[in-house]
């Protein structure tokens, strides 16, 4: 159901010494402490079984991601955002998915998982890659509307790819963190019919409206969407 009201559009990434000395004491996380789904090494479900505990094994995770066509997905790891932080929906019968938005955190992996499970933080992308070994981790299912573009009418058509990084230090745009993220939005786009291009893959800087400038210059984009016009072929 949607909110009597909008909600906030900016995707504002908490910053300052405050932030630094929580994320300090909280330390590095694991797929564990960002509460990974129990089955987190099989092919998780774009948008999730209603209850994980229902399931047996992975291979009912497997069927099911056969039977929705998502077999193509890379592995998926949940980590569900605070429900303050997107809007409840059913997509794409109640607004059609037709774009990739590619984002860069300006955080560490873990800090942006732990400030999308803020509640106060009334922003989330669906999905945050990690640089190191490409690790997924999905903090919103896609059939919802994750608050991650500044721009309603953006949110409610488009899938939010986060990557662990800072737009002005290339080092964080490892090779694994292109290969996967290219394969998630190349599973994206056969999901959905989205056309595997620049007007459709787009970075949240091309946005209307946004200030934000990521994924910055650094981010190699010829390359990207080599990868993702080659992947899951």
């Amino acid at each position: 159901m949607e909110p009597d009201r909008r909600p906030p559009a900016r995707r504002r990434l908490l910053t300052g010494a405050a932030a630094i000395a929580a994320a300090t004491a909280l330390g590095p996380l694991s797929a564990t402490s960002a509460h990974a789904h129990p089955h987190s090494d099989g092919p998780y479900h774009p948008d999730g079984p209603a209850d994980p505990a229902d399931l047996g094994d992975l291979g009912d995770l497997a069927d099911l991601a056969v039977q929705a066509g998502t077999e193509n997905y890379p592995p998926l790891h949940w980590s569900p955002a605070a429900p303050a932080n997107f809007t409840a929906a059913n997509r794409p019968g109640q607004y059609a998915i037709d774009m990739v938005v590619v984002h860069v955190t300006q955080e560490s992996f873990g800090d942006t998982l732990r400030l999308f499970q803020d509640p106060a933080h009334k922003a989330a992308a669906h999905y945050v890659v990690r640089s190191a070994d490409g690790y997924i981790a999905q903090c919103v299912h896609e059939k919802d509307v994750a608050w991650h573009a500044g721009n309603w009418g953006y949110n409610t058509r488009a899938v939010g790819i986060e990557h662990e990084g800072w737009t002005d230090d290339p080092k964080w745009f490892s090779d694994v963190l292109y290969a996967q993220s290219a394969r998630l939005t190349a599973a994206v786009c056969d999901r959905y019919g989205i056309p595997k291009d620049r007007e459709h893959i787009i970075g949240h800087v091309e946005v209307p409206g946004t200030d934000h400038t990521d994924p910055g210059q650094y981010w190699d984009w010829a390359h990207y969407m080599e990868l993702v016009a080659a992947a899951n072929r």
